[in-house]
């Protein structure tokens, strides 16, 4: 028998084999919650020594400011890191809706950029202002011109502000005051220049995004005063300077006392002198490793001869003498911009080689061209990304559907463009050795690759000619990308959903058997929901019903309708006006309806095949803006039920009833516009016409905002806009094209490819037994 000590030391290597595989993570566990205890007790010993230590100060005092009880700067150093400001309500104050700002830069306290503001005078304001506006005005986010008097008509494009004095020292205090006022609290930096100024407007931006904000910034070419203090600088006015948002706001205060108490002839030397003696602050040429560089043109100077290194950085250049200058400067700088970009990018491929080299798929990943996103690559066939096929003259790939079209417009520049730029391309690889001619462009091939841009594939027949004169013809195949440039973001107008729509019906005899359906959904879809939205129907009689309305009235039925439902929601009016005509033209009618209606009425201008639903009424509001853009939506126009489903059930989910279907692109029928925008394209359009009121059988409103409104056109696919299928009656006494496009509406409304051939397959067999 074995003694209990030996029994003992058996059972407890036994738990000890058993807990060995477990033993690292329990002393793991252990050691980690040693530490963080141990670290919790130094954390708030640590923390009641700094609170509590002699000398120091103590919990902030009642009323102390809340940023220096967290240690944060207090009210008189801005922190320029967005606060957001917590809602507290009064429960003793009675409730008040909370009124929140447009844009959310505005609630989070961010401001724009940069402001521009150019001295011009009335002489000057034709002719260099303008320049100024031509060359440098589109790069700026906001340019202002400010002179003294104005000349009875102002330059398009440009926004002028007249102060009513030519004193060049009274000029430049109303500027600086009305910066100040209308644009002191929305800019972080401000730019005065003259406009015998050049300024390269993309370096000034640059500039200002490598300068804090935080500084009172007097920034330029610093001049020294006439027999002044010699530390004492001013920022010459012909070069342009740049002025920080606190500097100027600190400035607004003393400008009366400045206007008032120092003299001086030149405006840029009684600003200089004015920052200086209330602010102490000196003009300076450098500053935080920024350098405003500038150039002094002599005269009689060649912009395009100029190679100094001074003239290659400068950010301003002056004087300019005359508007052809300006545009010579500007073209000059732009060809030096040029360059230096297309040498960044020579620069970045070498780099990316050298770097693809060293990953792990070697030079094989690298992608052409260098730095381009590579070539879409399909999942699947419905995913390949399909060629266009064209010629000098042709285009086999037509926006109609047609096979072949004449390459004219946009496109025809497009292939010219491209074919130029492949012979350039390879005179410019094999120069001196080779030198080619186009003579003819035996295929072309493009397409669209959103992942990098548009893709070419040419053909060439080319004549090759060498140095001692021996010429050959051969062809070769270059391909071409012309890559996606830089995306930018269009700023537009402010809209919201809470504006009322009105909704406009025309109804013929032939749309009868719908008007119950429209009526219905309407109800259902505005009325109910109560939805900002109004009903106007518009009755077009035939001569000969309109005769015979005593007696018998063709849309007493709908008025019956009418009447029913006006009943049912007794604060709903629903208008309707009578039309007699034979030729129901779209213009005309918008005509009668326009002037019934206010200026600033949003139409919604319907058919009665339309299923309204709040959904796109409210893209209807945000799509449309009034003085900047309408909207013609494209409906879904659903398939023929006879033909797709061929007596089998319909698809009744929501998500499959795009399949059944199409979106109409030939029916312009549905639009949204502003009352005040249609006027002013109508009145253009009264005055190209006269009194030839036959051609307006032949528009539609797409027409007329197209030719005569100059106002953007957003047409899309419209989703929410579903249309049940009819077999539409196309009048044959409207114009060629208008009835064209109608009666193909009705044939690609009837069913997909797919199903027409299943139709003509099931008719060819039943015909065959």
């Amino acid at each position: 028998e074995l003694g209990p000590a030996v029994a003992a030391e058996m059972r407890l290597g036994a738990v000890l084999s058993a807990l060995r595989p477990a033993l690292p993570l329990l002393l793991g566990l252990s050691l980690g919650c040693s530490l963080s205890l141990l670290r919790a007790s130094w954390s708030h010993s640590a923390a009641e020594e700094r609170c509590l230590a002699p000398g120091r100060p103590g919990p902030p005092a009642r009323g102390a400011p809340p940023e220096a009880a967290e240690g944060r700067p207090g009210p008189g150093h801005e922190d320029f890191r967005p606060r957001i400001v917590p809602y507290y309500r009064d429960p003793n104050k009675p409730y008040k809706k909370v009124l929140r700002t447009r844009y959310i830069q505005t609630e989070l306290g961010f401001h724009e950029r940069l402001f521009v503001a150019v001295l011009t005078s009335k002489a000057t304001l034709n002719t260099l202002a303008v320049a100024v506006n031509k060359t440098v005005a589109h790069h700026f986010p906001r340019l202002l011109y400010f002179t003294g008097l104005r000349s009875a008509k102002v330059p398009h494009g440009m926004v002028l502000v007249a102060h009513g004095d030519e004193r060049p020292i009274w000029l430049m205090y109303e500027t600086m005051n009305y910066i100040h006022q209308h644009f002191g609290s929305d800019y972080d930096w401000f730019y005065i220049m003259q406009d015998d100024t050049y300024a390269q407007a993309e370096q000034v931006k640059a500039l200002v995004t490598h300068l804090s904000i935080n500084q009172d910034v007097y920034l330029g070419r610093a001049e020294e005063f006439i027999g002044g203090d010699e530390q004492a600088r001013y920022c010459h006015g012909g070069f342009g300077y740049l002025l920080s948002r606190s500097l100027l706001l600190k400035l607004r205060p003393h400008l009366d006392s400045c206007r008032n108490e120092i003299l001086s002839v030149r405006p840029d030397e009684w600003l200089g002198r004015c920052i200086i003696d209330f602010l102490g602050i000196t003009c300076v040429s450098q500053l935080q490793g920024q350098h405003y560089h500038t150039y002094e043109l002599a005269k009689n100077t060649e912009p395009e001869k100029e190679e100094e290194e001074e003239f290659q950085v400068a950010l301003a250049v002056h004087p300019v003498s005359d508007m052809t200058l300006m545009y010579r400067l500007h073209k000059q700088f732009s060809r030096i911009q040029l360059d230096r970009v297309y040498q960044e990018i020579q620069d970045l491929q070498m780099q990316i080689r050298n770097l693809t080299a060293l990953t792990p798929a070697g030079e094989a990943g690298v992608t052409w061209p260098v730095g381009i996103n590579a070539p879409f690559l399909p999942k699947s066939r419905f995913e390949v990304i399909s060629w266009d096929y064209f010629t000098e003259q042709h285009l086999f790939s037509c926006p109609d559907g047609s096979p072949k079209c004449e390459l004219s417009g946009a496109s025809k520049a497009d292939v010219s463009e491209i074919i130029e730029s492949a012979v350039e391309q390879l005179n410019r690889r094999y120069q001196p050795l080779l030198r080619f001619s186009k003579r003819q462009l035996l295929n072309g091939y493009r397409r669209f690759d959103p992942t990098r841009g548009m893709e070419y594939t040419l053909d060439l027949l080319l004549e090759a000619a060498t140095q001692k004169g021996h010429s050959h013809v051969l062809a070769k195949r270059v391909s071409l990308v012309r890559p996606l440039s830089k995306v930018e973001i269009i700023p537009m107008p402010y809209v919201t959903e809470a504006t009322r729509v009105q909704l406009v019906l025309p109804l013929t005899v032939q749309d009868l058997d719908f008007v119950a359906n429209f009526l219905d959904m309407f109800a259902m879809n505005t009325l109910d929901t109560h939805d900002n939205a109004l009903l106007t129907l518009l009755f077009i009689y035939h001569p000969y019903d309109a005769q015979r309305v005593g007696q018998v009235d063709v849309f007493a039925g709908v008025k019956a309708m009418v009447g029913e439902l006006e009943k049912r929601y007794a604060e709903v009016k629903i208008p309707w006006i009578s039309v007699k005509t034979e030729v129901p033209s779209q213009v005309k009618l918008m005509d009668i309806v326009s002037k019934k209606h206010p200026v600033d009425t949003l139409f919604f201008l319907a058919s009665v095949w339309t299923e309204i639903n709040m959904e796109f009424l409210n893209r209807c509001r945000m799509n449309t803006i009034s003085n900047w853009q309408v909207f013609f939506p494209v409906h879904f126009q659903e398939f023929n039920p006879a033909l797709v489903y061929r007596g089998e059930q319909t698809a009744s989910s929501n998500t499959d009833f795009l399949r059944d279907g199409h979106f109409d692109r030939h029916s312009f029928a549905e639009a949204c516009f502003y009352n005040s925008d249609y006027m002013t394209a109508r009145t253009k359009l009264a005055a190209d016409i006269l009194d030839r009121d036959e051609v307006l059988e032949n528009m539609e409103v797409f027409d007329v905002f197209l030719h005569y409104s100059g106002l953007h056109l957003f047409r899309a696919v419209e989703p929410g806009l579903v249309q049940k299928y009819t077999l539409r009656s196309c009048n044959p006494r409207l114009s060629e094209e208008l009835y064209h496009r109608c009666v193909l509406s009705n044939l690609e409304g009837l069913a997909s490819r797919s199903h027409l051939a299943m139709a003509l397959f099931e008719q060819e067999q039943a015909n065959s037994t």
